[in-house]
């Protein structure tokens, strides 16, 4: 094919999840009000862990840059999302495309690494109380959540890399509701191959380190938990994984859905539903997975607005 019989796409249509005016509008209203409720208590949570001394902590500082990257992720996605609510072309460029997939890519990734860092966290303080504050120094702490956001941005650039080697020269109508690579891979005009072969390797390889470390973290953890012969001691340490096992089993079972499943690609009918998921319900529901039954958080909580009272 040459230059004479087709134009190089530089802009692309997200078709989203209608194209019915009236669900449109009632959509627009559902996302947006969880944009805020997500907005507020994301970054609320990390004003609070920033404010309140008790909470600096290794599962609290994890958890303070889980509250963040998941806040990188909503403004990476619904913004756009509700501005092509009422758009009549809804449009996104190329470069804009690449750079939402790059946010997302970091948050992402970053959430992987810093998942497995809270269940590693969590292994320390439930199998070696007694050692938590030499196993979990505050150099390892900050070496971890380093090495999650680098590895982010790594994954990110190499994944955005690779974008560069396609080119979109037919239909430019993207059946999702944000800039994804798997999308875009069935509209090159290039074959994608190699790309299917980059994000397997990489997602797989990021998905099976950070799960491999959270499923051992937690065979040590219910193996410490069942020798306990206080049925006292044993709630309380399930009471504290609880939250964190339920986030970690909706998110990277999202992320294995939609990335690593055999034939992702060509699926496309399959990809809403489990982003919907790691996209906007994960974020929304993490700072309440992690606050709602959290005393120290609701302590402190508690304290501010007296203070402020």
């Amino acid at each position: 094919m040459t230059e004479d019989n087709y134009s190089l796409t530089t802009e692309f249509i997200l078709i989203g999840f209608t194209d019915r005016p009236e669900m449109r509008s009632l959509l627009f209203v559902v996302f947006l009000t969880i944009y805020v409720i997500t907005m507020v208590g994301n970054l609320g949570l990390v004003a609070l862990i920033f404010m309140e001394r008790r909470l600096h902590t290794p599962m609290y500082i994890f958890l303070g840059n889980l509250a963040l990257m998941d806040s990188c992720c909503s403004c990476a996605i619904t913004p756009k999302m509700l501005e092509n609510s009422f758009s009549k072309d809804r449009m996104i460029s190329l470069y804009e495309c690449m750079a939402q997939f790059y946010f997302l890519c970091l948050a992402e990734t970053a959430d992987c690494f810093l998942l497995a860092a809270m269940a590693y966290d969590r292994y320390v303080a439930i199998c070696s109380p007694l050692q938590y504050h030499t196993m979990m120094s505050k150099k390892l702490c900050i070496q971890m959540t380093t090495g999650a956001y680098i590895a982010g941005n790594l994954h990110s650039v190499i994944q955005i890399g690779f974008l560069f080697r396609l080119t979109f020269c037919g239909s430019n109508q993207i059946n999702h509701f944000f800039c994804d690579v798997l999308p875009l891979y069935r509209l090159s005009c290039v074959d994608p191959y190699m790309n299917e072969l980059m994000i397997f390797i990489f997602a797989g390889s990021i998905q099976l380190f950070t799960v491999g470390s959270v499923l051992i973290s937690y065979f040590y953890i219910l193996f410490t938990i069942f020798k306990m012969k206080s049925k006292e001691g044993r709630s309380k340490a399930l009471s504290t994984c609880a939250s964190h096992f339920l986030s970690v089993s909706i998110f990277y079972g999202s992320l294995i859905f939609v990335y690593i499943r055999p034939h992702s690609v060509k699926e496309e009918d399959k990809d809403i539903p489990g982003a919907v998921f790691y996209t906007i319900v994960i974020p929304l529901l993490n700072p309440f997975i992690y606050s709602l039954r959290n005393k120290e958080v609701i302590n402190a909580l508690k304290k501010i607005i007296r203070n402020i009272l």
